[in-house]
């Protein structure tokens, strides 16, 4: 038994013993809300957990195995979250269509309304449905945070894609705050860039906001999108320095070719020695775009006194054997280990590896040096 199938298990014995839902799973992944539900139904199915819905329906015990008895009367009063939750994803229909009634209003449990609008059952379906026009439009950011990615997860079920026209029509609609939190808010990627295409969409950002998006998410598709709309929107004073200042890759790489764009090659020049290399090929070519010679640059680098880390790296990527090879093997001896690590992967790069040489470095004090020289010596590993 997995560590996952023991967690998912013990969600369902906590919310069996009454606790809240925010108690039982992490309410941030809408994977946890579609598990909890098939995970309630085989409990009560083997017996692994008694049905607590004869506060619903007037049966006792394992009453939803018997013939219906319809309620002497209604319920009246409030279900705990615990109890509403688990009618919702109790195995028969009628209890499901039943509790739906008791979920106006309950905000935490509005993903399993969702998980309902995408029930094989026809009634199921169309109550939920009709629950969540009703209920998402005036949702609060912080339930919508948690209801958007399980519409989202769940539009990929045969009948989930009708909750996903309504999430888009209600963002597409709405109050521009509520793009804003599920965009810069929200945990789950997905929801993430379906908030930018709505922002892109509806253009609720300018270039230096789109810039921001981008330097502050971790998704590369969020980051890509909104770094490339940034650049589009032709704001280079405001947005190419938050652009460069960022810390992933592709989005120094957008603010990179932003340059090229503004006339401002030369600015791209110290980027030649970015950590990353995309970033590095967008700078020499926003850099020989300006007449310039990136492989001068590089070279001039390498022979100075004070050689910055990815100089040798970057001569590598762009230089040729005959010319460079000598000065890396050169710079393998140097007294930085950066140095001597990029060293080694540029004579990588150019096929000028001296397998002797390389050999002596696998007992290099420094780490880097010795992975790039293993890595350097695989093709004479056998």
């Amino acid at each position: 038994m997995t560590d996952e199938t023991v967690a998912r298990k013990a969600a369902v014995r906590r919310l069996g013993r009454g606790l809240p839902l925010y108690r039982c799973l992490d309410v941030t992944r809408p994977k946890a809300w579609a598990d909890l539900d098939g995970d309630v139904r085989r409990a009560v199915v083997h017996g692994e957990l008694s049905p607590t819905h004869n506060w619903l329906t007037g049966t006792a015990g394992r009453g939803w195995r018997r013939l219906w008895r319809p309620a002497p009367a209604p319920e009246t009063r409030t279900p705990t979250e615990a109890r509403l939750a688990l009618a919702l994803c109790d195995p028969d229909g009628r209890i499901r269509e039943a509790a739906l009634a008791y979920a106006a209003g309950r905000p935490e449990v509005l993903p399993l309304v969702v998980v309902r609008a995408a029930d094989w059952v026809e009634p199921v379906r169309a109550r939920a449905l009709a629950l969540l026009r009703a209920e998402l439009p005036g949702a609060s950011h912080e339930a919508l945070a948690v209801t958007a990615p399980v519409v989202l997860r769940l539009g990929a079920r045969l009948r989930g894609d009708a909750t996903v026209e309504l999430l888009d029509g209600v963002l597409r609609g709405g109050d521009a705050a509520r793009v804003n939190a599920l965009l810069l808010g929200c945990r789950d990627a997905v929801t993430r860039r379906a908030a930018l295409s709505v922002v892109l969409d509806r253009g609720l950002y300018d270039g230096l906001g789109l810039a921001l998006v981008a330097a502050g998410d971790h998704d590369p598709v969020v980051q890509e999108r909104a770094a490339s709309a940034a650049v589009a929107a032709g704001e280079p004073d405001a947005t190419v320095p938050v652009l460069l200042g960022a810390r992933f890759g592709r989005v120094r790489a957008a603010g990179v070719t932003a340059l090229r764009g503004a006339g401002r090659h030369a600015e791209a020049e110290p980027y030649l020695h970015d950590r990353s290399g995309r970033t590095r090929a967008c700078a020499r070519w926003v850099v020989r775009q300006g007449g310039g010679d990136p492989v001068a640059v590089y070279r001039a680098a390498c022979a100075g006194a004070d050689v910055p880390d990815r100089a040798p790296l970057g001569l590598g990527e762009c230089g040729t054997r005959a010319e460079d090879a000598p000065l890396l093997r050169e710079l393998t001896a140097h007294r930085s280990g950066r140095v001597r690590a990029s060293a080694v992967a540029g004579l990588r790069l150019l096929d000028a590896v001296d397998p002797a040489r390389t050999t002596a470095l696998l007992d290099d004090p420094e780490p880097a040096v010795v992975r790039e020289a293993r890595r350097a010596l695989r093709p004479w590993s056998r």
